[in-house]
C-alpha cells in the first residue's frame, strides 16, 4: 500500500504498477493458492457471506454443485497455483481435457463457473490484475430446446395421469412453479378468494424447507380456472389445510421428485403420449401466458425471473411480432399521427 498527496498521483502510480506487473517488473504480494481461495469461496457461499451478482445468497443446491466442481475438477488440476499466477492457458488445458473426456458442453461450463466467480471477486478487490478465465475457448452448448406441449396436448397429458397426480402437474403446466416451489407449497399460500398462489418457500433435498430468493422468486401467480378446480378437488380428497404441504407424500414431508416423474412417465407411456419433465411443464406455462397476450414484463414476474433479459433469451422466439406484423403496426401508428397533424384533423 502507498499513500499519495492527490488522487491523480495515486491513479498514475497504479497505472504504472499494473504495466510493470504485467511485464514482470513488479512482484505482487503473495496471494493464496487457487485451492485455498476456492475453499474460502465455497465456505463464504455456504455461510451467506458471499452473495451472487444480484446481491442474494446462493441456493444450497448451487453451493453443493460448486463444491463438487471444486473438489473433483478445479483443485486437482489448478489448485497448486497461486491466485495471481494462474494463466489462461492453464485453465484452457483443463477445458480441453474435459472436452476430450467427453463431458457435455453445459457440464464443462458448470465446472469452470466457480473459478469465474473467484476471479471476478478477486479483480473487484484488486487481488489480481488478470482474469485467466476471460477469453477461454469453451465448447458451444447445443442442448435441445425444451419441449412445449400445445394446450390440447397438455390437456391429454393431464387426463392420462392418475387422479392423485393430476393437481401437481396441472399447477406445473398452467402456473409454472419450479419443482422446488411445488415441493414446498403449503395450503396457506393458496388463496382461492384472490385466485392466486403466493410463492414464498421452496424445498431442498438436503436443507429441507428454504426461503425462495427474495425479489423475483417471491411472487404471486394467477390461478387459471382449471388449476382452481384441481386444487379444490385435491384439498377435499386429502383434508389438508393451513401449513400442510399441498403435494407432499404426507402433510409434513415433500414428494420425491423421481417418484413423481416415474409415475407420470408410466401413465403417459400407457396412453401412447410423449413424456415431459416438470421443468418442461414450466416452459409450457410460460408459452401459454405469452399466447394469452401477456407482455414480457408480466411474464417475467409470474415466472419468477429477476431480469427481463432472461425472459427474452428464454422465450423471445415464442413472442409474437414478425416483420410483417411490425410493418403493419408501424404503418398504423404513422397513419394515425399523420391524420392527427393534418389541417382540420
Amino acid at each position: 500500500m502507498k499513500t499519495f498527496p492527490t488522487l491523480a498521483a495515486a491513479k498514475t502510480w497504479r497505472q504504472d504498477a499494473v504495466i510493470a506487473l504485467r511485464s514482470g517488473g513488479l512482484v505482487p504480494a503473495r496471494t493464496p493458492t487457487v485451492a485455498d481461495a476456492l475453499d474460502a469461496l465455497i465456505e463464504g457461499m455456504e455461510s451467506g457471506q458471499v452473495l451472487d451478482r444480484t446481491g442474494k445468497p446462493y441456493k444450497p443446491a448451487t453451493c453443493r454443485s460448486y463444491r463438487i466442481a471444486v473438489d473433483g475438477y478445479l483443485k486437482p488440476a489448478l489448485g497448486r497455483w497461486r491466485l495471481s499466477e494462474l494463466r489462461r492457458r492453464d485453465v484452457q488445458d483443463l477445458v480441453d481435457a474435459l472436452r476430450t473426456r467427453g463431458l457435455a458442453a453445459s457440464t464443462i461450463h458448470n465446472k469452470i463457473d466457480p473459478l469465474r466467480v473467484l476471479y471476478r471477486r478477486a479483480l473487484h478487490r484488486n487481488e489480481v490484475t488478470i482474469d485467466p478465465t476471460h477469453g477461454l475457448e469453451l465448447p458451444t452448448n447445443r442442448g435441445k430446446r425444451d419441449t412445449i406441449a400445445t394446450p390440447a396436448e397438455a390437456a391429454n397429458l393431464l387426463a392420462a395421469l392418475p387422479v392423485a397426480e393430476r393437481a401437481l402437474w396441472t399447477v406445473a403446466f398452467y402456473a409454472g412453479l419450479r419443482i422446488g416451489e411445488l415441493r414446498g407449497l403449503r395450503w396457506a399460500r393458496v388463496d382461492f378468494d384472490a385466485s392466486v398462489i403466493r410463492v414464498e418457500r421452496g424445498w431442498d433435498d438436503v436443507e429441507g424447507e428454504i426461503e425462495v430468493k427474495t425479489g423475483a422468486g417471491r411472487r404471486v401467480v394467477p390461478l387459471a380456472g382449471v388449476v382452481r378446480r384441481e386444487l379444490a378437488a385435491l384439498k377435499l380428497r386429502t383434508g389438508r389445510d393451513g401449513d400442510d404441504l399441498v403435494f407432499g407424500r404426507t402433510a409434513a414431508l415433500p414428494f420425491v421428485r423421481s417418484t413423481v416423474r416415474s409415475r407420470a412417465r408410466a401413465a403417459w407411456k400407457d396412453a401412447g403420449l410423449a413424456a415431459l419433465t416438470p421443468h418442461e411443464a414450466r416452459h409450457c406455462a410460460a408459452s401459454y401466458l405469452i399466447a394469452a397476450g401477456l407482455n414480457a414484463k408480466q411474464l417475467s414476474v409470474y415466472i419468477g425471473h429477476s431480469d427481463i433479459r432472461t425472459t427474452y433469451n428464454r422465450y423471445g422466439h415464442l413472442m409474437p411480432g414478425d416483420e410483417a406484423e411490425a410493418t403493419r403496426q408501424l404503418d398504423a401508428y404513422l397513419e394515425r399521427g399523420t391524420t392527427a397533424a393534418a389541417p382540420g384533423g
